[in-house]
């Protein structure tokens, strides 16, 4: 696997499919965070307040809304299900800096992550942070 670590698979699909939504949402706000964090550390030998204000740009309910919405024709039936229930849970929380469908859209990305991190899913996992950084880079070029 590339540039996020992924445990080998600790909860079955079954396991994972059962989980409160905003759990899944909860690991994997992390796993990208850390999949982002390692990202922007490639990329340069900055210090870590430069690494923070990189990594804060692109791990915020605006840019994971955005995210979603680059990798969501490329989501299987499983992955659209669990999405859907993310994004339509009742959330305890509101977005400070962001509107409540990009804060309802980003915990949706965050729920896919964390499932796919959670089920061991390294490939599909890798494969869908990749099609979300290339859009990153083109709107950054």
């Amino acid at each position: 696997m590339g540039d996020i670590p992924v445990l080998t698979q600790i909860l079955s699909v079954k396991q994972a499919r059962e989980l409160n939504p905003l759990v899944l949402a909860y690991i994997g706000d992390g796993a990208h965070t850390l999949y982002v964090r390692i990202e922007e550390l490639k990329k340069t030998t900055g210090k870590a307040d430069k690494l923070h204000i990189a990594v804060t740009a692109r791990v915020n309910a605006a840019a994971q809304a955005k995210s979603m919405e680059a990798i969501r024709p490329l989501l299987n039936e499983e992955e659209e299900s669990i999405f859907l229930r993310a994004r339509n849970s009742r959330q305890h929380s509101v977005a400070k800096n962001a509107s409540i469908a990009d804060y309802k859209t980003a915990t949706g990305f965050e729920a896919v992550i964390g499932f796919l991190y959670l089920t061991g899913q390294s490939e599909r996992l890798e494969f869908l942070l990749r099609q979300d950084r290339a859009v990153v880079d083109a709107d950054n070029q």
